[in-house]
């Protein structure tokens, strides 16, 4: 549902037995205090989102609220989800062609996995699934995931500035959102050098490897220093797609259709409501709110999802209640058909939650590749 950028606080460990195979994936963001920080934080977005609203004000636009709407909304967004895979099986092409259809199912669980489980899981989790079904190296996948989330910033980003006249009345009537603009300018930054360090690692990976293993002797005891160099050798592998001009910007293209499609959705939900705002606007919400759920937050972007989308609403002259039973459904409408159907996939794989980490458990005589 957003960027959903990678956080540097997972890693993984595999563990083989005679007769089976348990993959373990373990996030270190899952500590208690960590969890707690990001549930506190959903709990000030939603104070900021509703406050003032009584129960009435949400309760009519919903009650009211042509719900058939979201069958198309929904059938939008899976051909989004579709198109999701596609970009995922263009990116792995260089490391191992593996069809879209075959990508599909990975893809929902790590969306379902994201919905569901702490420090944006769903992202080691479906490279994982990956490593598993096609024995592509977990690093090799998750670069790739790096450079989805990077591309997905920069057509968020694209989607802010290309309303930015718009902006003034946002932050003049949502003060907790901050200055759009100047976060934007930020993010901005940020986004495009990371995607620019990933296109020249990309271009000149000998000169990058030779840059890696100098920074590797430097600050890495030598214990460590093989290990890394390999994971490193296969993440670098995972950056081919970006070596031609053409290829990135099919990626580019692929991710612009992506969040039209959820945009579309967007749209098509609006339509189950008493308001009207052009698509243009929902082109900023969609960017603004999903650039807002990479603030760590209880799993879901409970409250990181649904504050900006009501204040953009808002500062469009939409009811706040209006804004409220909108964002609402709409945030219930983006969550559970995904996280259904990444959930199904899930248990048709054999995966399980268990003991605060995911399971995959599999009986095999072989030893699943590194």
């Amino acid at each position: 549902m957003g960027p959903e950028l990678l956080t540097s606080s997972w890693f993984y460990s595999f563990e083989r037995t005679e007769n089976r195979c348990l993959v373990h994936v373990r996030m270190i963001a899952m500590k208690r205090w960590q969890f707690w920080v990001g549930l506190a934080l959903s709990a000030v977005f939603l104070y900021f989102a509703l406050r003032g609203l009584e129960i009435n004000e949400i309760w009519e636009p919903l009650r009211s609220a042509q719900y058939w709407w979201l069958l198309p909304g929904v059938a939008v967004y899976f051909v989004g989800v579709w198109v999701r895979a596609w970009r995922w099986h263009y990116l792995l092409r260089p490391v191992k062609p593996v069809s879209t259809k075959k990508m599909f199912p990975i893809v929902a669980i790590g969306y379902m996995g994201n919905n569901i489980y702490p420090a944006r899981a769903g992202e080691v989790l479906r490279a994982v699934v990956l490593k598993r079904k096609e024995a592509i190296p977990v690093s090799a996948s998750l670069a790739t995931v790096i450079v989805e989330r990077i591309f997905d910033g920069v057509v968020m980003l694209g989607f802010v500035f290309l309303n930015l006249p718009e902006l003034a009345t946002l932050t003049g009537t949502s003060g907790f959102i901050g200055n759009i603009q100047t976060l934007a300018l930020w993010g901005s930054a940020a986004f495009l050098g990371a995607l620019a360090v990933f296109m020249l690692a990309a271009m000149f990976p000998i000169q990058a490897e030779k840059v890696i293993d100098r920074l590797i002797e430097i600050f890495l005891p030598e214990r460590f220093r093989e290990k890394v160099q390999d994971i490193i050798i296969k993440f670098l592998h995972g950056l081919e797609a970006l070596r031609s001009p053409r290829d990135a910007v099919m990626v580019l293209f692929t991710s612009v259709v992506i969040w039209l499609l959820e945009t579309g959705k967007y749209w098509l939900v609006m339509h189950a409501f008493d308001f009207q705002v052009s698509f243009f606007a929902l082109m900023l919400m969609n960017g603004i709110v999903n650039l807002a759920t990479t603030i760590p937050s209880a799993p879901g972007y409970v409250g990181t999802f649904d504050a900006p989308g009501i204040a953009v609403l808002s500062a469009y002259g939409v009811d706040q209640g209006m804004a409220a039973g909108y964002t609402l459904v709409l945030h219930a409408a983006l969550w559970f058909p995904i996280t259904l159907l990444g959930a199904y996939y899930m248990v048709s794989e054999g995966i399980r939650w268990q003991g605060g980490e995911v399971v995959d458990q599999k009986d095999t005589s072989e030893e699943v590749p590194d």
